[in-house]
């Protein structure tokens, strides 16, 4: 029973990775859930089995990748005690995790189109938004933040993030988009402080 849990969590393992490979290279919809068999070695009838669909294969990397981006985010905002060095270093890590060609793809541009607004949002809400509204529910109980709602902020910082990843995108050739980013959410940040 042990070895064929083991070959069924190393069989989706190579699905995944491939998979995700295949939709940061190529996009989703030019990706060939063929090209993914043909790659790993397998049946469409093992990929089949535990994804029951090409959009159900995405949205597990989507939901991966969401999971990774969050903990990146918070593993960096642990490096200080300072409440306001953690929101800020958990905003940068995010803008410097979302750019990064492994997750801008699926996360910022075909997570919208292909799983919808709703979800897209509902997961957002479920990983990094949630970290997002954490930290600040955390600091307007401290008395670091004005008394405005942390729902409005939460939406606002996190709008204002996945915007400003997709301008960096579209300008990979300017050196200082990622820095100009940081600098002007750490002015916007420094908006709602009490």
């Amino acid at each position: 029973m042990r070895k064929n849990k083991m070959e069924t969590d190393a069989t989706v393992q190579k699905l995944l990775t491939t998979a995700r490979k295949h939709f940061t290279e190529k996009g989703y919809a030019n990706t060939a859930l063929e090209d993914i068999v043909t790659e790993t070695n397998l049946t469409r009838g093992a990929l089949y089995h535990h994804f029951k669909h090409k959009k159900g294969l995405f949205l597990h990397i989507f939901e991966l990748v969401q999971k990774e981006v969050g903990e990146r985010v918070e593993k960096e905002a642990l490096k200080s005690e300072d409440p306001w060095q953690q929101l800020l270093l958990g905003c940068q890590a995010f803008l410097s995790a979302v750019v990064e060609e492994q997750n801008l793809k699926i996360l910022l541009i075909d997570g919208p189109a292909v799983l919808g607004l709703d979800v897209f949002r509902l997961i957002d809400e479920q990983n990094s938004m949630r970290h997002l509204r954490e930290q600040l529910q955390d600091m307007k109980n401290q008395g670091y933040l004005k008394p405005l709602s942390v729902d409005a902020m939460t939406h606002c910082l996190s709008g204002a993030m996945n915007e400003a990843a997709l301008w960096i995108a579209d300008n990979p050739n300017d050196e200082y988009s990622l820095e100009d980013t940081i600098a002007t959410i750490t002015k916007l940040l420094e908006g709602l402080k009490n």
